[in-house]
């Protein structure tokens, strides 16, 4: 028998409760003062009601998977990462130097642990790669994706012809599977909507292409790599759109295979200077992940941006998800964001918008012709711009950085990575997608203080 906890109060409407605040603001425009639009042009509400919600967005919330990150080479000790598979690491992503690099130690013993390893490829060989796929196939998942190759670095692996029958010729490998890096487009600074549309036409080049081939039922499953920022509720709801609208674009081609996302935090606003508010980045980035559907969360280390790995860094972003897992119990409550107002009108308007946009790309020929005509860098680089300039102009806030600076933070230039963007003459087919971080242009002009001083 169902009771009702409120049926001694009346159900409002969402015109009543609009009426209402109209009378508090005391004749002041409700939109002006109440409604926030964001770069996608959508709305924020000071408050949602059932009556906002056209239908429930049903996302199965996976049981998911902590990562672990490690660059490996041949002076990798394999040891390091079974360290972190014994502290809690239940995934581990593997970026490998070369597909020349042995790696059949890592990936016997990280599955003597249940573990099937994500590898990525600084450097590839076709032939060595293929090699690898044959040797370890059910053993690891490796990441192949020559379009995002093209976005992020102006080129193709060998030359479009080439990667694409060497996808083909892939195909008929035991548990073929797609996997599609979609990261640089969050870290570039595209909007939620354009991350969406631009995901869904990465996917749509390759089944389309698989259909064309005659290897489309091949494809065993899909796997999408993803960044995710720091817009709490709408990068919870920009994940819970991803799956919808992928799901949606496999039923168009008959295709009913798994879905796996995989969500590290992004890049694009994380600092140098008061570094270790990077931590509770990461930590809100993770925690949209996880609520969003992530299968797999990757976290990154707070200093990342300008330290190699460290044991200490290592352990820290392990521990984050720890926490979230353990003793936040964010692996108890299946789907939570379910019937949330907010979160479900937001999703459902993002679906809508990067539908139409991802409509409006095949009908300018796909993501590849346009990304040879230059139209997705322009869009992501005016995003880019406009934020960046926000940030300058202190309308964005980053702490540490352009608000509640710490006076006495003092930084050198001795960084084991450069947390600039290299501007490398280069000869590329196209402009690549730069990933760029908003906080560079302050962090460089107080780097030159120090340094004067």
């Amino acid at each position: 028998m169902k009771t009702s906890l409120f049926k001694e109060f009346e159900e409002v409407s969402s015109k009543a409760w609009t009426q209402q605040i109209q009378v508090e603001l005391k004749g002041g425009d409700f939109n002006e003062k109440l409604l926030t639009k964001t770069e996608d042009g959508i709305d924020i509400k000071p408050f949602y009601h059932l009556d906002d919600v056209e239908h429930f967005t049903r996302v199965s919330t996976p049981k998911w998977s902590i990562c672990q990150h490690f660059y490996f080479d041949e002076k990798t000790d394999i040891g390091i990462i079974l360290d972190a598979v014994n502290r809690g690491a239940e995934q581990i992503k593997l970026q490998v130097n070369s597909t020349a690099t042995p790696i059949k130690e890592v990936v016997a013993s990280l599955n003597q642990n249940q573990i099937q390893p994500y590898i990525a490829f600084d450097k590839i060989i076709f032939s060595e790669l293929e090699t690898l796929i044959a040797t370890f196939a059910g053993q690891a998942i490796f990441i192949l994706d020559p379009i995002a190759k093209l976005g992020k670095t102006g080129n193709w692996y060998a030359n479009q012809k080439t990667d694409f029958q060497f996808l083909k010729k892939l195909s008929t490998a035991e548990n073929f599977n797609v996997t599609l890096q979609l990261k640089h487009y969050q870290n570039a600074g595209a909007t939620h909507v354009q991350q969406l549309a631009y995901a869904l036409a990465h996917a749509n080049e390759y089944l389309n292409k698989a259909e064309q081939d005659a290897y489309l039922h091949q494809i065993k499953s899909i796997h999408l790599q993803v960044a995710i920022g720091g817009n709490y509720f709408f990068e919870i709801s920009k994940l819970r759109a991803l799956r919808v609208l992928i799901f949606s674009l496999l039923n168009e081609y008959e295709l009913d295979i798994p879905i796996k996302i995989i969500a590290e935090p992004t890049t694009r606003n994380k600092t140098l200077y008061d570094y270790n508010v990077n931590m509770l980045r990461t930590t809100t980035e993770c925690m949209s992940a996880i609520l969003g559907g992530a299968d797999v969360v990757c976290n990154s280390n707070y200093d990342a941006i300008y330290q190699n790995e460290s044991e200490f860094a290592n352990r820290i972003s392990r521990n984050q998800l720890l926490i979230l897992k353990n003793e936040s119990y964010f692996d108890k409550v299946q789907n939570p964001a379910d019937g949330t107002y907010y979160i479900e009108k937001i999703t459902q308007q993002l679906q809508e918008q990067a539908l139409s946009l991802f409509k409006n790309i095949e009908q300018g020929k796909g993501l590849i012709q346009q990304l040879f005509q230059g139209k997705i860098q322009k869009k992501i680089k005016e995003q880019d711009a406009k934020e960046r300039e926000e940030i300058l102009q202190g309308k964005k806030k980053l702490v540490g950085t352009n608000a509640y600076q710490n006076k006495d933070d003092v930084l050198s230039m001795n960084f084991e990575k450069n947390p600039f963007v290299e501007n490398k003459a280069k000869k590329t087919l196209i402009e690549p997608i730069l990933e760029r971080r908003v906080a560079e242009e302050i962090e460089k002009e107080q780097l030159a203080k120090t340094e004067k001083a």
